[in-house]
């Protein structure tokens, strides 16, 4: 049995200490924003917050992320859009979508750490998010967008 903190409310979980987080969330709590995409953390459709920090959720074991509070896209906002989430509206980013919350969950991590990025900043921090409709200028753009409604430029 395991303790865990997913977007402000407690949850225990009986699941065996090596199910990955992704699951965790999808077939247990029933939060099916974290895609699955590859299983081996290389595209970014699973990406979530753990204690602040973006991780991906297919490969985080239920074992490392116990007490942690987790955070998805559904958490971000406080009751609101995030402003990541606004600007992602705003500049049309989202095509097919599949991909988006965790490239959302990623660009507030960046901001977290670069309140001002540049683009070379947001392309190094982003490679690892995949989009399969190639929205990547459009995501760009977006985030400096939220940067800016954050305050960080």
């Amino acid at each position: 049995m395991f303790d865990i903190t997913v977007n402000g409310v407690k949850h225990q979980v009986d699941v065996v200490s090596e199910m990955p987080l992704l699951w965790v969330l999808r077939d247990e709590l029933g939060i099916t924003s974290p895609k699955y995409g590859c299983g081996i953390a290389l595209c970014g459709a699973c990406t979530v917050q753990v204690d602040g920090e973006a991780v991906r959720s297919c490969q985080a074991r239920m074992a490392d992320v116990a007490g942690k509070a987790v955070t998805t896209i559904e958490g971000v906002g406080n009751g609101k859009l995030h402003p990541v989430q606004e600007a992602w509206i705003e500049h049309q980013v989202a095509q097919c979508g599949y991909c988006q919350t965790g490239q959302m969950i990623q660009a507030i991590s960046l901001l977290k750490t670069h309140p001002k990025p540049t683009d070379k900043d947001i392309n190094e921090v982003m490679s690892g998010n995949l989009c399969r409709c190639g929205t990547y200028e459009r995501i760009r753009v977006a985030i400096h967008a939220a940067a800016e409604k954050i305050g960080g430029e």
